[in-house]
């Protein structure tokens, strides 16, 4: 069954599915994290085979069961990946230190996540293979937003799944994502709902020009957007974002964002775990190069406020929205100093990709955390450092480079810390890696991107 399809049988059948808090609807049976609800609030203990009994034994004494309960899971319990990416790899390493087991459902034969913890290799929406997904781990999440909306709120009725799938649904279109935004009391930049090039032209001259053309649902790294700067290249930007698009045809959902003249852009990393406790990570400087992000420079080259400024917001956004795990929100600084929310990502996120070396705990710990209701690690940052992305003309002179004594980086103070994903294929612009610099100021490690001619391609 299709994707759209199976999203159309849902919404028909429980609708309410896709509007869950956060914690998602309580499934009939709960695994080792967790009691099985029977008659008068009474508790029959189960256990998920291959949980070592202590650690079921030990959830089942604080995982109380309930609608308005949020679950603990101890060590020892299996996490279920929707995504097999490199995010659900790092994530996969980050838990297995911490003593849980994983499982991956991805598409894609010997996935960067099925490298490294068992895989089921079935697509997205493969209802068959979600649910042996579901009989196999005790919690589920996911590593990227584009997982079928459908199957999460499957999953929602049949395991565990405390990010629900409300999140998915709304961060999956920017419409209902700025709604969202706004309705948290934080700004975005002024937009406008298009749905032909008649209205297109007529929220530019609302709006005013420049503007960004994006399609509501997908796109990426670029991708399914176009930037306007004059009144003759609405049309064009139109058949660019909407191909084939024509007034008589059905168009995807497009949305006109008006330009904000920024003096950078910032991310946020905040968790929040199911029973409510929030943290976020020191903001990061991201730079991007052909819509990719290229470098990210912590501490954030942005005065105190601002960076406290925006931890506030992002901790507004992820306890107004219910979010369990992570979510990255990305803004813009203007010269004033003004906020602007630009997307958000509920996942870990390429910014936060520092934190594995520079901070006492990771991203991926702290989703790991959050999602297992355990209490949120220290997100403080134990030294400068620019993390630099890996992509697929790089990662040849990358492996080798570190094969090597690094004479830029002795001589200024820079210890390079490389991560390569396991991807089986590299290919120009595809992000195969990243490597964070640690260093005593982040302006040694820009030197030594600089210095170093792996990023002068």
């Amino acid at each position: 069954m299709s994707s759209e399809k199976l999203k159309a049988e849902r919404l028909e059948t429980q609708p309410e599915a896709l509007m869950t808090d956060g914690r998602g609807p309580q499934p009939e049976k709960l695994k080792a994290g967790a009691a099985e609800v029977t008659g008068e609030g009474g508790r029959e203990p189960l256990r998920a085979e291959g949980i070592p009994k202590t650690a079921a034994a030990a959830s089942e004494d604080i995982a109380a069961p309930g609608a308005d309960t949020p679950r603990t899971l101890l060590p020892g319990a299996t996490i279920g990946v929707l995504g097999g990416g490199q995010l659900g790899r790092m994530m996969a390493l980050a838990g297995s230190a911490m003593g849980y087991r994983f499982v991956a459902l991805d598409p894609a034969p010997d996935a960067p996540c099925g490298q490294v913890t068992p895989q089921i290799t079935a697509a997205y929406d493969d209802r068959d293979a979600a649910r042996e997904l579901a009989q196999r781990a005790d919690v589920i999440t996911y590593e990227f937003e584009n997982v079928d909306a459908g199957v999460a709120a499957l999953l929602t009725n049949e395991s565990y799944v405390p990010q629900g799938s409300g999140l998915l649904y709304t961060t999956q279109h920017r419409l209902r994502e700025k709604a969202a935004i706004e309705a948290a009391g934080v700004a975005v930049a002024p937009y406008r709902k298009v749905g032909s090039l008649a209205e297109l032209t007529a929220a530019a001259a609302d709006l005013g020009l420049p503007c960004v053309l994006k399609t509501a649902t997908g796109g990426y790294d670029g991708k399914g957007q176009a930037v306007i700067r004059r009144a003759e290249e609405l049309e064009a930007a139109f058949r660019q974002v909407a191909p084939g698009a024509s007034e008589r045809a059905a168009l995807p959902e497009l949305v006109l964002e008006k330009f904000v003249a920024f003096k950078c852009e910032i991310s946020v990393v905040a968790a929040r775990s199911a029973s409510g406790e929030v943290k976020s990570f020191p903001p990061s400087e991201n730079i991007h190069v052909n819509n990719i992000l290229h470098l990210s420079i912590v501490p954030a080259r942005v005065p105190e406020q601002i960076q406290r400024r925006a931890c506030e917001l992002a901790e507004r956004i992820v306890t107004g929205m219910n979010a369990v795990g992570l979510l990255a929100v990305e803004m813009f600084v203007t010269e004033a100093g003004e906020l602007f929310v630009n997307e958000l990502a509920p996942r870990p996120h390429n910014s936060g990709h520092y934190t594995m070396d520079a901070c006492i705990t990771s991203q991926f710990e702290q989703h790991v955390r959050a999602i297992c209701n355990l209490p949120l690690g220290d997100t403080a940052l134990l030294t400068p450092v620019v993390m630099v992305n890996v992509l697929g003309q790089h990662l040849d002179g990358a492996i080798r480079a570190a094969s090597t004594t690094d004479e830029e980086a002795n001589r200024l103070g820079v210890a390079p810390k490389l991560h390569i994903y396991g991807k089986t294929e590299s290919k120009t612009g595809r992000k195969m890696g990243h490597i964070n610099l640690l260093c005593k100021d982040t302006g040694d490690g820009l030197s030594w991107v600089e210095q170093t001619n792996l990023w002068r391609n």
